[in-house]
């Protein structure tokens, strides 16, 4: 291919390290460079579409960049190994996580999530019993999980006696690369006999970022493929939720915030906001970790389920409880229609300042803007 020249505009926020996507399309399994402000840059494409890390770029900063294919083939970063069981990701030749889709009581889930230092940001338990100082209630809350508890009245959340499933049936597709890799997956929602109630499309692509940080995109489709689903409105699920490490709960130390301003339970629990950060200390490191909700999202911003006991997670259903029953949350889904939610998960050291999380929600929502020359 010829060289490909563009602009890139930073607009009103600087970037540092933001997941960039080119408007071209690329050939899977061709390496390519950007040129861009004295630097190569690696990029990969993706199921056609073309995606580098912007390394760093000014507010109000418009540079020039130019896209050019790579003799070879770039060193993956990133490796998706798929087994019996699950998907492991790793990065740098280190387990960042697995998806673990098969083995579990009731519903697939990632673990671990490292972050910076080599320690897990998610709680072991209860998927390693032998972690000393490790809380153990809530059995459900295993590390980052999709899941909801009111689906045409099946709990879809708990383990609880009658609790519903999500059964991984296929993985569509799984990549490596020197920028990303990820996945995509379908699984069914069932109710505790095994009849289905609507199927998951989910999508995963990790960005591996200097120091041990990472980025992690995460699609969720829910379709009802078998009648209408009614969503019940319950605080009890979230459409993406995690369990925090033990020691980063808010009575050892840990930290909760949320764009709004809202510090620990008492000022995000029920809150509408953009994305959630919990933070604390793990093995002695300083680690945080931070959902954000892009606004094509249902029910943007959703409200949050987050306890100073550990749980973070996003629930755009259970109003009645968030708003004292002013607002009421339940939906319902028609046969063949489907309910769309992007997340960018962020891994970060420190808590949501240091981790840049808000730079990081503006690149995720308003990336610059680039265009080809000419």
């Amino acid at each position: 291919m010829q060289p490909i020249k563009f602009n890139i505009r930073s607009g009103a926020a600087p970037r540092d390290n933001c997941p960039l996507l080119l408007p071209i399309s690329g050939e899977p399994g061709v390496a390519y460079w950007l040129s861009c402000s004295g630097l190569r840059i690696p990029a990969q494409a993706v199921s056609g579409d073309i995606w580098c890390l912007l390394p760093g770029l000014p507010a109000e900063q418009t540079t020039e960049a130019t896209l050019e294919q790579s003799e070879g083939e770039h060193p993956h970063r990133v490796s998706v190994e798929e087994s019996e069981d699950r998907i492991a990701i790793y990065t740098d030749g280190k387990l960042f996580t697995a998806y673990i889709k098969a083995g579990n009581p009731a519903r697939p889930c990632f673990y671990p999530v490292r972050g910076p230092g080599g320690v897990s940001v998610t709680r072991h338990w209860p998927l390693r019993h032998d972690v000393p100082g490790e809380t153990n209630d809530h059995v459900h809350h295993r590390s980052m999980w999709i899941a909801f508890g009111d689906v045409n009245g099946v709990d879809n959340w708990s383990e609880e006696p009658g609790h519903g499933y999500t059964l991984h049936r296929q993985t569509l597709h799984s990549y490596s690369g020197i920028v990303c890799g990820g996945f995509e997956t379908l699984s069914d929602w069932t109710d505790a006999q095994g009849k289905k109630l609507l199927e998951q499309h989910l999508k995963v692509r990790v960005f591996p970022l200097p120091d041990e940080e990472h980025l992690v995109d995460v699609e969720v489709t829910l379709t009802a493929t078998e009648g209408d689903v009614r969503f019940g409105d319950t605080k009890e699920g979230g459409i993406l939720s995690v369990r925090v490490a033990s020691s980063m709960d808010v009575p050892r130390g840990g930290r909760i915030e949320n764009s709004e301003g809202g510090i620990n339970e008492l000022q995000t629990w029920g809150k509408r906001a953009h994305w959630c950060d919990y933070s604390g200390q793990v093995e002695g490191v300083p680690v945080g970790i931070a959902i954000m909700q892009h606004p094509s999202s249902f029910r943007h911003p959703a409200w949050w389920h987050v306890r100073d006991y550990g749980l973070m997670t996003v629930n755009p259903f259970g109003l009645a409880a968030f708003t004292q029953g002013q607002e009421h949350g339940e939906y319902i889904l028609p046969k063949g229609e489907s309910l769309l939610w992007r997340f960018r998960v962020c891994i970060h050291r420190g808590d949501a300042a240091a981790g840049k999380v808000a730079q990081r929600w503006l690149d995720f929502v308003n990336p610059p803007v680039v265009q080809p020359i000419g």
